[in-house]
């Protein structure tokens, strides 16, 4: 098979490509080949951006040997949609000590091949349902119209909208226009201080966070609100507690509960969801009791050293995550991890160990592979060090696959093929 060309971007931050040089890729703090089967084209949704403070590297074919390309080239990497999980990062070096955090954005290896783009990643779900491509801007625009002039005095239209029209998140974009999974913000605090959250960074923190926390405390009549009229136009459709503009939605379990119990009052239909850190375990098992369909629960590992120095946890660890897990799944929800990945720490021997009894122990139906969005070098200094082998992202899919069985892999949430009944 053949291979791809190095791809990089000039000082004004312009993409081209080598004539000669292949690509590396980075798992990890090291430097490595990409084989040809690990090369896809760039899938559509996805977007390049270039990483200011690096030196690109590359192979020279000839000799195997891998070169740093003048100062005026910096690396490139793919941001990839919601389906695919990063199999390298780009190959690259930062420009010395002083050079700048990168943004959190999570960074694929790329290359050029046959006149397209190439990735380094695996179509681990099905990519068309979150293709962002294919949702047009005055699609979602006019639907954010006609929802806000419905529903003039509910806040938590007013604070999607601009979720869906200024950060472009899909789950919010749902939420106008009454398909798939709709989101639900309810709280601005959390027991967490995760180091890559995207909602909230310390003010002494090396990169600002892409988006601002929910402000306000939305009512229970709100929430009834939204959750009614995305079920109501979308029988078999999702409404999500907990998205990525807030903080820990269990921290406002009463709430949670009681509009819960008012929408089942009036409908079977359409699937609850709590996307939670799982570490409010009794207020978590109160919700589970109240009706909830879906719960995913995000984890970076099941070492408690690598999940305390990532999640910075306030009152909780490991245990009370399997804890929370596992009751949900003893009384039929059907859960799923959000399981954040990065290339040279997930697919350390003894990560991967570790999440296999995490899986199995906990009942968990679902593996969302969710592509960490973070600085690696970052990172890295905030983790344990590596203990095990590297067994690469893709031998991890297969080993979940092999040792959890019944177990699925995916990128985002699913409907379970029997809908619990309370």
């Amino acid at each position: 098979m053949k291979q791809p060309v190095l791809v990089y971007a000039n000082d004004r931050g312009e993409v081209m490509n080598h004539d000669v040089y292949l690509p590396t890729g980075r798992t990890g703090s090291f430097l490595t080949d990409i084989e040809p089967s690990e090369w896809i084209p760039l899938p559509k949704g996805a977007t390049l951006a270039w990483l200011p403070g690096t030196h690109v590297i590359g192979v020279d074919p000839e000799t195997g040997q891998m070169k740093k390309l003048s100062d005026r080239a910096f690396a490139v990497g793919a941001l990839l949609p919601q389906g695919f999980t990063r199999l390298y990062l780009p190959g690259y070096v930062k420009r010395g000590k002083d050079a700048e955090t990168l943004p959190l954005f999570g960074y694929t290896a790329v290359g050029w091949l046959d006149g397209q783009f190439v990735v380094a990643a695996d179509a681990t779900d099905n990519p068309d349902l979150w293709d962002p491509s294919a949702i047009g801007e005055g699609e979602v625009e006019l639907a954010v119209e006609r929802m806000l002039s419905a529903h003039p005095d509910n806040r938590l239209y007013e604070h999607l909208s601009h979720c869906a029209l200024t950060y472009g998140c899909l789950t919010a974009k749902n939420t106008f226009l009454g398909r798939l999974e709709g989101a639900l913000p309810i709280s601005s605090t959390c027991n967490a201080a995760c180091v890559g959250c995207i909602s909230e960074q310390p003010d002494d923190a090396p990169f600002p966070s892409p988006q601002v926390r929910l402000k306000f405390r939305p009512t229970v009549d709100e929430l009834v609100d939204v959750m009614l009229t995305h079920i109501r136009s979308n029988p078999e459709g999702i409404v999500s507690f907990g998205q990525g503009c807030e903080g820990e939605p269990a921290t406002r379990w009463p709430d949670i509960v009681q509009a819960i119990r008012r929408v089942r009052e009036q409908t079977a239909d359409g699937y609850i969801n709590i996307n939670t850190n799982g570490g409010l375990t009794r207020p978590l098992q109160t919700i589970v009791d109240a009706g909830l369909d879906l719960m995913r629960v995000s984890t970076i590992s099941a070492l408690d050293d690598h999940y305390n120095a990532y999640y910075q946890p306030r009152g909780y660890g490991v245990k009370n995550v399997a804890a929370t897990l596992r009751y949900a799944a003893d009384k039929g929800v059907y859960t799923s991890i959000n399981y954040l990945v990065f290339p040279g720490v997930t697919d350390r021997e003894e990560e991967v160990e570790a999440m296999v009894d995490f899986l199995r122990d906990n009942g968990v139906r679902l593996v969302q592979m969710r592509n960490l969005n973070i600085d690696p070098e970052y990172y890295l200094s905030k983790i344990p060090p590596q203990r095990g082998e590297l067994l690469g992202m893709k031998t991890v899919i297969e080993i979940f696959r092999a040792e959890c069985p019944g177990l699925e892999v995916g990128s985002y949430t699913h409907v379970p093929p029997i809908k619990r009944r309370v």
